[in-house]
């Protein structure tokens, strides 16, 4: 099993823990991390409470999300090494979107930057 098959199994609800304690760190709120999370997904705070109950995977979490923001485009710069607008796969991509976002947040960008507005 390649890396990112191991990534695309790994459940939304496995990594969103580290996701709260990095940005709460930093000293932002978890309303502000679902804000980044519904922007770039299109889901709802219902929604990723149900996702994060059902464990569902890197995979289903973007597959099935309601609509990837357009201006996710706009998210460049590295993640883990990687330019984000050279990764080929797409959903590698998407994760490494929200990667970045989380990043950002945490780093303490004002949210109209980090919602590319």
């Amino acid at each position: 099993m390649n890396t990112n098959t191991r990534v695309f199994k790994m459940s939304f609800a496995s990594v969103y823990p580290h996701y709260v304690q990095k940005v709460e760190k930093k000293g932002r709120t978890v309303d502000e991390l679902h804000e980044v999370i519904c922007w770039l997904t299109g889901y709802d705070v219902a929604n990723i409470q149900h996702i994060i109950e059902q464990k569902i995977d890197f995979e289903s979490f973007f597959a099935n999300a309601p609509q990837i923001n357009p201006n996710a485009l706009k998210i460049t710069g590295t993640i883990c090494g990687y330019r984000i607008e050279e990764i080929e796969d797409k959903l590698m991509q998407q994760i490494r979107y929200l990667d970045k976002l989380v990043d950002e947040l945490a780093k303490g960008k004002k949210m109209e930057k980090i919602l590319r507005t």
